[in-house]
């Protein structure tokens, strides 16, 4: 389920919250599935209760996964579609920095585009139509 790495510059939290995102993302974890407890969790991945607690609390301010006293903590119904529109807000703002850094480097527009068109044929795996 989730692998932390120790040796890495990134804090045990982060690792979590990046690992059930992905893990929604990708349709392994489901709405309604229950996570392990934090006890649980924090001995599956030999860690501090409280680092796990950080970042399920985090998780759940983000609208991930959601707890229910008594019964556990569960992903939360609109996980997926949260995720994805977070995602899509970070592209358009990485978009928007490198159009801003490609117009002061003196790159057309139509350059753009072009960029665009060869990388996303290469992503695909396709060819580009000209």
């Amino acid at each position: 389920m989730i692998q932390i790495d120790p040796r890495s510059s990134t804090p045990i939290y982060e690792q979590i919250i990046q690992q059930m995102k992905e893990l929604c993302l990708k349709g392994i974890m489901k709405p309604g599935d229950k996570l392990p407890s934090v006890r649980e969790l924090a001995t599956i991945i030999i860690a501090n209760p409280n680092t796990v607690s950080k970042a399920y609390k985090e998780l759940e301010r983000e609208g991930i996964i959601e707890t229910l006293r008594g019964r556990g903590t569960y992903i939360s119904e609109n996980a997926k579609t949260t995720l994805v529109e977070g995602k899509m807000t970070m592209i358009k703002e990485q978009l928007k920095q490198l159009i801003i850094d490609a117009h002061y480097a003196g790159v057309e527009l139509e350059k753009l585009h072009e960029w665009i068109k060869e990388i996303s044929a290469d992503v695909k795996g396709g060819k580009k139509n000209d």
